[in-house]
């Protein structure tokens, strides 16, 4: 993250040559698309399940924490019915909360509204969002069960829709929300700092304008994210495959003045 004044003479002037990542970029949230597979969860009998979490697991949503399976950001978790159409989730990780989901199923029960913060940043991100039924929920089960796809997220905070890009010799340095990384285009993993996820990366050039940036947690990788840049420089289109869940997601990020 710190480069010495001193050693840049040592730099040849061609390796520091602005790159077309170079700037500041902020997500368009009507060019989101959501491919794959879908949430499925089914909550019934007291019991919620969630088939889609990798790994599938089934806690009590009885409103108190349950353990479930840790990951970097979760070892319990809290299901609470609001009613029969509406529950919340809380996430927390060593007693501390790191996420909040609120799900509401519309009365014809095709359609999911849902509100969501996320603390895992230098600043809290809220926003929402919404889903589409893609299969019914079983007999006697709640109204959140079944399965559903992502539709469309309209609102998020700005923290989280804006990121910095800045070449550096062989590598990039990537800055948003308070996260951080420098890496090389050497297949080497990287930290990302302030990020309580404990993500790595490795990058690889494959053009001038296109960079693979691969994102390793648990000696797992759970995303592999092609970043575009346009002919003319304007934009950014990111495509995020989750090999993991089985999910892609696209969107496209607008460069800034």
């Amino acid at each position: 993250m710190k480069m010495l004044i001193a050693l840049t003479a040592l730099i040849p002037t061609i390796a520091l040559a602005q790159s077309p990542f170079d700037g500041t970029w902020k997500a368009r949230l009507d060019s989101l698309k959501f491919e794959g597979k879908p949430d499925v969860w089914e909550l019934k009998n007291g019991k919620f399940t969630c088939t889609s979490c990798v790994p599938s697991y089934t806690i009590k949503a009885d409103g108190t924490d349950q353990a479930v399976p840790e990951h970097t950001t979760v070892d319990h978790q809290m299901v609470k019915v609001v009613n029969a159409t509406t529950i919340e989730r809380t996430f927390k990780k060593a007693g501390k909360v790191t996420g909040t989901n609120s799900y509401s199923v519309s009365a014809d029960g095709t359609k999911l509204a849902g509100k969501f913060v996320d603390y895992t940043g230098k600043v809290p991100v809220s926003g929402s969002f919404t889903e589409k039924r893609v299969a019914p929920a079983g007999a006697g089960a709640h109204a959140i069960s079944g399965s559903w796809m992502n539709d469309a997220v309209p609102e998020v905070t700005e923290a989280a829709l804006v990121v910095a890009f800045t070449s550096t010799p062989n590598g990039l340095r990537m800055s948003n929300n308070g996260r951080t990384y420098d890496a090389k285009f050497d297949g080497k993993e990287y930290p990302v700092t302030g990020d309580t996820t404990q993500t790595t990366v490795t990058l690889r050039k494959v053009s001038d304008r296109v960079i693979e940036e691969s994102d390793h947690q648990e000696g797992k990788v759970y995303d592999i994210v092609t970043m575009t840049v346009a002919a003319d420089g304007k934009t950014i289109t990111s495509v995020d495959v989750d090999p993991v869940h089985g999910t892609k997601t696209t969107v496209v990020y607008a460069k800034q003045p």
